[in-house]
């Protein structure tokens, strides 16, 4: 088995009712070097965050010795749509990413990870797909002077009408046609649509740069053993595939919240009993 526990990274999302070093102090304890921040409040909200801020994330980082592989700005709670039909809302989005972007590059994570945005139901697939479009290659421009990727990751049909499965992902990504735009695969997201994931994998290729690795029926973002998703054949088919990336624990479920490092340690403690036997 060539999945290392070196590639689990943990998303701090469900730690969201515990300070932020709580949730770093928890990683030092289970021993477990990966983040992927979810930047939002109370923990690191783009918009509230100052250079002093980042200096001391980073100086935190450095003594606990993690290190940060994807930074995830919140972009589907707050009103932040690169796809929206008002001016004044896309733009804002973007000036959102720009600042997300700088901030990532500045602690030095590899991976931004952004979504598509969503258009009205009432107009047109294309519409909303062309203001995403255009946005995506503004953001492409960007991450391509700060030497950093950006992670594009389809969504539910509740929470985007633009990209929802792998072929619409390979489709935009060939559209935008930029070399630091990449796709990445949330198993849930996967699983809702029908995509298998050896076809996901087999679709992007090398543009397969990042992965949210979690349980579901398929709805929910849940600890593994909580749901029905199939851990042992994923990670065989990452196996076979040779993934390289990082499986990052995006753990969402608010029943979490009370403890939500027990959710954690059950996770790796089940991937890591099938990689390691």
């Amino acid at each position: 088995m060539n999945i290392k526990k070196e590639q689990i990274a943990v998303m701090n999302y469900n730690y969201i009712r515990y300070p932020l070093q709580y949730f770093i102090d928890s990683l030092v304890k289970m021993d477990i070097q990966n983040i992927e921040l979810w930047a939002a409040s109370p923990h690191f909200y783009v918009e509230d965050i100052k250079l002093i801020d980042i200096k001391n994330f980073k100086r935190r980082l450095r003594d606990a010795n993690l290190k940060l592989v994807c930074f995830t700005p919140e972009q589907c709670v707050y009103p932040i749509n690169i796809a929206a039909k008002e001016d004044a809302i896309r733009e804002r989005s973007l000036k959102y990413f720009f600042k997300s972007m700088e901030i990532a590059a500045e602690l030095g994570s590899p991976i931004l990870l952004v979504t598509p945005g969503w258009g009205y139901f009432s107009e047109t697939k294309k519409e909303a797909w062309l203001r995403s479009l255009e946005s995506l290659r503004k953001l492409g421009e960007m991450a391509s002077d700060l030497g950093i990727n950006l992670a594009l990751e389809p969504l539910s049909p509740t929470s985007s009408n633009i990209i929802n499965d792998v072929k619409d992902l390979k489709k935009m990504l060939v559209e935008i046609n930029s070399p630091n735009v990449k796709g990445m695969i949330d198993t849930v997201q996967m699983a809702i649509i029908g995509d298998s994931l050896d076809y996901c994998i087999n679709e992007l290729g090398k543009d397969l740069i990042h992965m949210h690795f979690v349980d579901g029926n398929p709805w929910g973002h849940l600890a593994w053993g909580d749901g029905t998703l199939p851990l042992t054949e994923y990670l065989d088919i990452l196996f076979k595939h040779e993934y390289k990336g990082y499986i990052s624990l995006e753990i969402t479920d608010r029943k979490y919240y009370i403890e939500p490092e027990k959710a954690i340690q059950k996770s790796v403690s089940k991937i890591l009993s099938y990689i390691e036997s």
